[in-house]
This record gives C-alpha cells, sequence and structure tokens, in this order.
C-alpha cells in the first residue's frame, strides 16, 4: 500500500547536494579522539596502575623503614639489610595482594560475560573477549617488579657512604627525586596534572619518612 505522501513506507532519506549527488556524511573528528583516547586508557590501566603504586610503595616503604633503623643505628650494614628484607617482603606482599584482587576482578567480569550471552551461544569465552579481560598474572608481576625498582633506589642512595649524618640526608635527596620522577611518569601515561601528582607524592613519601624516623627514634629512647 502507498503512503500519502507518495513513499514507500520502507523508503529511506538519504541527504543530497543540491545538484543531486548524495551527501556522504563524516563523522565528528571528537568522536574519534575520544575513541582512540578510550582505548589507549583501557589498554594502559591496569598495568599503570600497578607499575606506578608499586613504584611508589617500594620508594617509601624501603626508604621508611631505613630511615626507621638509621634513627637507632648508625651501622650500614643495619641500614642496608633492613632496607633489602624490607624489599623482599614488600615485594612478594605486592605480587600476592595485586595477583589475588585482579583475579577476583577477573572472576567477575568473566562470570559477566557469560550471564549475558545468548541462550544458544557457546559457554566459553572467545579469543576477543578474554583479551579485554584483566590479567592477574601481568599485574602481579608489575607490582613485584616496580615494587623491587622503587626500593632499589634508597638502597643504593645509602650503600657506599660510612658517615650516618651524610648517609642519612643523601638517602632522603635521592628518595625525593624518585619520588618526583614517579609522580611525572605517573602524570604523563595518566594524563593528570604534573604539579598535582608530584606534590601528592613527595609530601606523602616526606610524611611516612619522618613518622618512621620519629616514632622509631622515640621508642629507641625508652628503656624496653
Amino acid at each position: 500500500m502507498a503512503s500519502t505522501n507518495g513513499t514507500s513506507p520502507n523508503h529511506i532519506e538519504i541527504p543530497m547536494h543540491a545538484n543531486g549527488a548524495a551527501l556522504v556524511v563524516q563523522p565528528k573528528p571528537n568522536q574519534v579522539v575520544d575513541q582512540e583516547s578510550n582505548t589507549n586508557y583501557t589498554q594502559r590501566a591496569q598495568w599503570l596502575r600497578a607499575a606506578v603504586l608499586g613504584a611508589n610503595d617500594g620508594l617509601v616503604s624501603v626508604a621508611s623503614l631505613m630511615m626507621g633503623v638509621g634513627a637507632v643505628k648508625h651501622d650500614i650494614t643495619a641500614m642496608v639489610l633492613a632496607g633489602f628484607a624490607g624489599l623482599v617482603a614488600g615485594a612478594c606482599s605486592m605480587a600476592i595482594g595485586e595477583f589475588v584482587s585482579v583475579y577476583t576482578q577477573y572472576d567477575i567480569e568473566k562470570a559477566q560475560i557469560k550471564r549475558e550471552r545468548e541462550p544458544n551461544e557457546e559457554e566459553e569465552v572467545a579469543d576477543h573477549e578474554r583479551e579485554k579481560l584483566p590479567n592477574p598474572f601481568q599485574a602481579a608481576a608489575a607490582s613485584a617488579v616496580a615494587f623491587s625498582v622503587g626500593g632499589v633506589v634508597p638502597m643504593l642512595a645509602a650503600l657506599f657512604i660510612r658517615n650516618h649524618k651524610v648517609r642519612m640526608g643523601v638517602v632522603a635527596v635521592a628518595v625525593s627525586l624518585a619520588l618526583l620522577v614517579f609522580g611525572i611518569f605517573g602524570a604523563i601515561l595518566g594524563r593528570t596534572p604534573v604539579t598535582r601528582s608530584c606534590l601528592r607524592v613527595l609530601i606523602g613519601g616526606w610524611m611516612a619518612m619522618a613518622i618512621t624516623f620519629g616514632f622509631t627514634k622515640l621508642l629507641g629512647s625508652v628503656s624496653l
């Protein structure tokens, strides 16, 4: 049956130029940029979060531990051994914690994919769907390696300096510079304000070292 305006009900309106040629509609440029940005962020998010957090934790944890030991012990061996023990224990803890956390997220997202399937679809997760899931092994390895990289910095800074006061000062300066580098690196990759990111990690690192040093010094001055 013809419609009242003389066109078929299935007729599709196509934009036309005045000369009768079909008008090609191009996608908006900002749509492509947004899509690329979202894709890049999705690919980076998991390993970037694990790497940046692991490096900051390793740097601050090991440095604070060494500063705490240095508050009561002037021996370089005690500081380095304490830093090494903190590095190994922290790297293992970060890797295990990240693995458990991301594996839980993996199971949740995998179950969600299966629930959204049609009844006649295969039960196994396809390869293209599996690639979108978080990788617990990758996250655990990134956390452990990043923690170790961060923890090595204060150890190397203290390793060859015999004078206790100079050693403590060099460790504090080296850690501060490393915190700035990690803050800049994380801000650039994560596309966040550089100044704010640097101040956040720098002030947090200073507070951790100062609190550990102060409480350990106080405890060391009390006869137990």
